[in-house]
């Protein structure tokens, strides 16, 4: 019997859903539970942005739903609003959450919405006191706050952004390290090869591992091995490092109608026309269960440790349980041995 690569999957709610009357927070919380039940999946995730792209808060979404699981970790895909976000109050927000769970968080995070994006993005930063430039010093000193917040008994702490004396933080989280992820995805022609090689640094340097999305399989290979490459050169263990992709599932053995589905929901959750073809088609993993299945398989076989899955459909309910019945098994594996279970 051939060895396949393993991975731990995770299922993505859209806590935005609930404003187009796609979902209801009974139906993310039932999700929840349904994924945990099966044992199929790891983690639970949900998006996160404040006054860009609405929706119900992400840290209240995560308790709600902490309440309703016992074993699944709990995840931001990702924290866009992080920059916005006092690190002295995330902090307490995010430990209280951690001790809530029993420690089972997952924070990942990143720069958020430019101005250069929309208006809507503009309006958040300005709305914030952020400048738009900001963003990335404000998440890589906020990283290196909660980190200390988190671990130490009282902080001072005077940067380019925050500045405060002798704070002492509590609760602290049950995690410890609390794990951190950046997500990451520039974009071809947006960003030329000094800013990739600058971007998949930093998240070698200051997190636990990448979250990304609508990236290429043969993209996903290079910018992971190279993150690792280079945490290993800042005596890191790269092995250690988790990899995390965003995938857009549909399951129809129908793909033409999969496929216009998934671009109802897309254009509902970013606006239409937001979304190009080429985009959709590297976000989705659509079509009958083979299809999905090859698609999420290529990504594995490259390196990815955790696919989470988020599905573009009315109907949540009937897409989840057919992923647990017709998906899923094709990635089970004895969890101690790694081999795949016939």
């Amino acid at each position: 019997m051939q060895q396949r690569m393993t991975a731990k999957f995770g299922i993505s709610l859209s806590n935005r859903a609930v404003l187009f009357d796609w979902a209801t927070m009974d139906d993310l919380i039932q999700a929840a539970r349904t994924a945990e039940e099966s044992e199929y999946f790891d983690s639970v995730w949900v998006g996160d942005n404040l006054i860009s792209k609405p929706r119900v808060e992400s840290i209240v979404t995560l308790s709600a739903i902490a309440t309703h699981t016992k074993r699944v970790k709990l995840g931001t895909i990702c924290m866009a609003s992080f920059p916005l976000r006092h690190p002295v109050l995330l902090a307490i927000q995010w430990a209280s959450l951690d001790v809530l769970s029993k420690g089972r968080t997952i924070l990942a995070v990143c720069n958020g919405g430019s101005e250069s994006f929309g208006p809507q993005f503009a309006t958040e930063l300005q709305a914030m006191g952020v400048r738009s430039r900001e963003r990335v010093g404000r998440v890589i000193e906020g990283i290196k706050i909660l980190r200390q917040l988190w671990s130490e008994e009282r902080v001072t702490h005077q940067g380019n952004h925050y500045q405060f004396s002798d704070v002492e933080l509590l609760p602290k989280p049950v995690q410890q390290p609390m794990p951190i992820l950046i997500a990451a995805n520039p974009k071809p022609g947006q960003a030329n090869e000094a800013t990739v090689e600058r971007i998949l640094r930093r998240v070698a340097r200051h997190s636990d591992g990448w979250q990304t999305d609508a990236t290429p399989v043969d993209t996903f290979r290079d910018r992971f091995g190279r993150i690792q490459e280079y945490a290993a050169e800042l005596g890191r263990d790269p092995t250690q490092l988790d990899s995390c992709l965003h995938l857009y599932v549909n399951i129809n053995n129908d793909v033409e109608a999969a496929y216009r589905e998934s671009l109802e929901f897309l254009a509902e959750y970013y606006g239409a026309g937001a979304i190009t073809d080429e985009r959709a088609k590297l976000w989705l993993a659509i079509g009958p269960p083979e299809a999905v299945i090859e698609k999420i398989q290529a990504y594995i076989d490259v390196g990815c440790k955790t696919p989470v899955l988020r599905f573009v459909s009315a109907d949540l309910e009937g897409q989840l349980q057919r992923c647990i019945s017709e998906v899923l098994p094709a990635f089970r594996t004895n969890r101690t041995t790694g081999i795949p279970i016939s």
